[in-house]
């Protein structure tokens, strides 16, 4: 197994470990959750930029990275969401959007052709992962509920955004009229 799968793995690994942390009652428990989110998200970045740098892109990296992101990605939203600090509409749209762009990329495999990742998804998955970390945070400048729900905002628009370019930049795989 090469280092980028690891890195992958390590990302799957470290999702109860940040469940456990979050659930956990001691003084900086949201902190070591974000320390863990922080590090699981790092080798979101790392794990692709290697398998690109050195050729090592494999069949189970191209299946479990973007499965082991939405896995961390959709645990964080669920917690936020449980405290009710995450409205569940936006969970849903987050959900829905990725449940819709796999099944797109599904049919576009059916038919031989690879959807790569567009720059709008890239921008997605940062700003989401970005504005997460942002809400572990207890200190801030400005009021809790006015940077939760410009996260909120940000994840929503940006989510849309991409799951709509995806749609539109590869409609011709969904033959409508078969």
């Amino acid at each position: 197994m090469n280092l980028p799968n690891k890195l992958t793995l390590l990302r799957v690994i470290l999702i109860p470990v940040y469940l456990v942390l979050w659930h956990l009652d001691f003084p900086g428990n949201n902190y070591a959750a974000l320390a863990v989110f922080v590090v699981a998200s790092l080798t979101d970045f790392l794990d692709g930029y290697i398998a690109r740098k050195h050729n090592l892109v494999t069949d189970f990296g191209k299946f479990m990275d973007p499965l082991a992101d939405k896995m961390l990605v959709l645990t964080a939203m669920t917690c936020f969401c449980a405290m009710g600090r995450f409205p569940d509409w936006a969970l849903v749209i987050v959900m829905a959007r990725e449940f819709a762009v796999s099944g797109l990329r599904l049919v576009a495999v059916d038919n031989g052709r690879v959807i790569a990742a567009g720059m709008s998804g890239k921008v997605k998955t940062f700003a989401t992962m970005v504005c997460l970390c942002l809400m572990h945070l207890t200190v801030l400048p400005i009021p809790r509920w006015a940077l939760d729900w410009t996260c909120v905002i940000v994840i929503a628009a940006t989510t849309l955004y991409s799951g709509v370019e995806y749609f539109v930049k590869n409609r011709d795989v969904l033959n409508w009229n078969k």
